[in-house]
């Protein structure tokens, strides 16, 4: 085997190889995340003099690699050659300048990634399912929606910082995460860092830890569009607030664009300092709102087309998706998971997609899920809503003014509460589980073909769900 001891110019692409073997080998020694973070980074420059020299993008980046890798990675490189003795990293002399474009990581070849984890910082890796394309838009998120696209485009905006804040499941990561990879895709001179307010605390205790806070402050003040994900949780860290605080105000100065998310308004954050508060709202602060009923089926209906290809013989029936959108409406991951779920089971056991069989696959998420509106709850509603006695809508009296409101709040509690039919039928004056499936199946057939019920329905049900 060629022995690497030769000058610094004559390297060939044997040598090369060479080193890329060996990083495999550090890959399942150290881990996939501290291999993406710190060692695919490094550039091997040459060997001279028994010194193995690599280039990296940072100061800060060398001398944690160093103190944390470098006894391996010198370990490494002496199998191969017993006159290495050290090893050595720089910031070339134009390395000082960023990379043009990203090279790909842990995301797929042909996918643009955050320009941190090869430039300026390791940062958090982006989620290539998160994208403009795959993000259903709808009343509740279409405002935070514009503004991202707007952001996405790389170009001058008059708010600045991007501030999204919402509950959990509602979209934030998706959207900032979508924004990371448009700037990618049509701005690769860009240098964009994604990270959680977690990472950043982690980096910062880690550099006051190793003396390297100018280090630190060279790179994040380096950079053209800064992501802070969930800020929230640096509420109450004094001294990273501090350091956030100094680096959101250099950035700003240098018009560089600064995108926010938390699950809270900025001036609902606790033990958040007031100044950083006040910097937070000086810009464009977006709520993303709970998901509505057309929003939900359609992020149902999204992700049912893709698993169209990866299950084309599995049937659907109808209403499920309804019954799914209505029943699991506070987090959209919950809502998407439990998708996956019922078409995983369906195909393991063969069965057609069911609403009998998405009741039995899901019954702990949609348990979790319940609101817990109770049936007296939904006949209370039905009644004050077609103007009638609760106690003529659950008697015996069969007439029509009667009967179709009865039909309407049978319906509603079988797909808003979790309660059996004989439950349900009990309900209602005692009746027999037989009649409430028949009750149900009514006005499942009426809701397409008669607008006033339709209507009737969603109005009803946002009512409850208010």
């Amino acid at each position: 085997m060629p022995k690497w001891g030769r000058q610094v110019t004559e390297w060939d692409e044997m040598t090369k190889d060479q080193w890329g073997q060996l990083k495999q080998e550090l890959l399942g020694k150290i881990g996939k995340h501290n291999f993406t973070s710190w060692i695919e980074p490094l550039d091997l420059a040459g060997v001279k003099d028994g010194v193995a020299t690599f280039d990296v993008p940072t100061t800060f980046l060398g001398n944690y690699v160093s103190q944390n890798f470098g006894d391996l990675i010198l370990y490494q490189l002496s199998t191969v050659d017993p006159d290495i003795r050290r090893v050595h990293f720089q910031v070339p002399a134009q390395g000082a300048a960023r990379p043009a474009a990203p090279r790909p990581q842990s995301a797929p070849k042909s996918a643009p990634r955050s320009a941190a984890t090869d430039g300026q910082m390791p940062a958090a890796p982006l989620d290539d399912r998160f994208t403009f394309d795959s993000f259903v838009v709808g009343k509740p998120n279409e405002l935070a929606h514009a503004a991202a696209r707007r952001v996405a485009e790389g170009g001058p905006v008059t708010f600045n910082p991007l501030f999204l804040y919402g509950g959990v499941g509602l979209g934030k990561t998706h959207l900032m995460h979508a924004i990371a990879w448009e700037l990618q895709s049509k701005r690769p001179d860009l240098n964009v860092v994604y990270l959680s307010a977690e990472q950043f605390m982690y980096r910062f205790v880690q550099a006051l830890r190793d003396r390297r806070m100018m280090d630190f402050k060279e790179v994040f003040r380096s950079v053209d569009v800064l992501m802070v994900d969930d800020v929230q949780f640096i509420a109450g860290k004094d001294s990273t607030q501090e350091e956030f605080f100094h680096t959101f105000n250099a950035l700003v100065d240098q018009n560089k664009q600064i995108v926010i998310s938390a699950d809270r308004a900025p001036g609902e954050i606790e033990h958040m300092e007031d100044r950083i508060k006040s910097r937070l709202q000086c810009g464009l602060v977006v709520d993303l709102h709970p998901t509505d009923y057309e929003l939900r089926l359609g992020i149902l209906q999204t992700k049912v087309e893709r698993f169209r290809a990866d299950y084309p013989g599995l049937q659907m029936t109808d209403g499920v998706l309804e019954f799914l959108a209505h029943r699991i409406s506070t987090n959209v991951r919950v809502l998407e998971g439990a998708l996956t779920r019922l078409y995983a089971f369906a195909s393991l056991v063969g069965h057609e997609i069911t609403l009998e069989l998405a009741q039995d696959c899901l019954a702990d998420i949609l348990r979790a899920s319940e609101r817990k509106i109770s049936i007296e709850e939904i006949q209370r509603q039905v009644s004050d809503h077609y103007n009638i006695r609760l106690s003529d809508m659950i008697g015996p009296k069969r007439v029509r003014s009667f009967a179709r409101p009865r039909q309407v709040a049978m319906y509603l509690c079988k797909q808003m509460t979790s309660r059996s039919l004989p439950e349900i039928g009990r309900r209602f004056g005692g009746r027999d589980h037989t009649t409430v499936m028949h009750g149900v199946k009514r006005i499942e057939e009426l809701r397409h073909q008669d607008a006033q019920i339709a209507e009737d329905l969603e109005l009803l049900r946002r009512t409850l769900e208010g």
